[in-house]
């Protein structure tokens, strides 16, 4: 019996040919993310799945995955796994990390400039017809360069995030879980989260979701920061409380906010935060480059290359999971 590979969605470039090479492929071609019944029906016989952020891969989907030997997300993040579930089966867990980090770290940058300097009101100004005449207070933002920018979460991506301040003559402060030896390096100070509300002019999200993270940005949070601070997110949605956030933008406690993330995800079109003038929204672009996206895509192939071949993944959620080798 070949190898079988369910791939919930068509990956870029030669991702499937690549993919056709190891094993017997049960592509999803539908435009949208695979439906949860379609997913649950197709993963049965399948020795790898190449999944997608919008896939749920928990005990119901293990359950009926017997032959399941990995488990390859075309994401840095993780956090649609169950990977305490996936270690227990002793299935390893892949992910895309490295390849998207500059990237994602010029989305914030764009979200940064686009929110603080309030480029989407000034899109719809001219869109709308009511550019007449150039006017000395018109649509007054705040400047980036020479601000204090804070950093929640500094790995890789807020790492990136810092090098591109510097460029814009920033004073950069962070928080995170662990403290890193390369913020002295990089000319950034470690505050504690509270600190960095306080200071900060524009706050940049670039945590993982966990337990601790989900909803660390709350009312709580929102009534410590400064009320013209820009709050920008590019790691996950439900990093924030939506309806604290779209309350914090609405009554002034909060200058503006850009987002590449958000909760619910996708956003209705009716939702509060695509009408708030002082929300810059856009919808979850931030890896998405041609040569990004394209890298991700083999990566995602290399990690199940990996696992059938019995060796390490390139880069595993779980590396204490050793991968069992499946045959051709």
């Amino acid at each position: 019996m070949s190898r079988r590979i369910l791939v919930t969605y068509r990956p870029p470039g030669d991702a499937v040919d690549r993919l056709s090479d190891l094993g017997e492929l049960d592509l999803w071609e539908g435009d949208d993310a695979m439906p949860r019944d379609e997913l649950l029906a197709r993963i049965g016989s399948a020795d790898a799945i190449y999944s997608m952020l919008t896939d749920t891969i928990d005990e119901e989907l293990l359950d009926v995955a017997p032959d399941l030997r990995v488990v390859s997300n075309m994401a840095v993040g993780y956090d649609n796994v169950d990977v305490a579930a996936c270690t227990a089966r002793g299935i390893p867990v892949g992910h895309t990390p490295n390849v998207l980090t500059e990237t994602v770290a010029d989305t914030a940058f764009g979200l940064l400039i686009a929110a603080a300097r309030r480029f989407g009101e000034g899109i719809d100004y001219v869109r709308n017809d009511q550019w007449k005449r150039w006017e000395p207070g018109l649509l007054w933002g705040s400047d980036v360069h020479g601000a204090t920018l804070g950093i929640v979460g500094f790995g890789r991506i807020g790492m990136a995030v810092a090098k591109r301040a510097a460029g814009f003559s920033m004073r950069v402060i962070a928080t995170s879980r662990r403290r890193s030896s390369r913020a002295e390096d990089l000319g950034v100070t470690q505050v504690d989260f509270q600190e960095l509300l306080a200071r900060s002019d524009h706050i940049v999200i670039a945590v993982p979701l966990t337990q601790e993270t989900r909803h660390m940005f709350d009312e709580n949070a929102f009534s410590a920061m400064k009320p013209t601070a820009t709050l920008v997110n590019i790691s996950r949605g439900a990093t924030v409380d939506t309806d604290a956030l779209v309350k914090a933008l609405r009554e002034g406690k909060l200058g503006a906010v850009g987002l590449d993330v958000t909760d619910p995800e996708p956003l209705p079109g009716d939702h509060p935060l695509v009408q708030l003038p002082n929300a810059f929204v856009i919808p979850h672009l931030g890896s998405s480059t041609a040569r990004t996206r394209h890298a991700m895509a083999n990566f995602a192939v290399d990690n199940i290359a990996a696992a059938f071949a019995g060796h390490a993944l390139r880069a595993a959620v779980n590396p204490e999971v050793a991968p069992r080798p499946v045959e051709a």
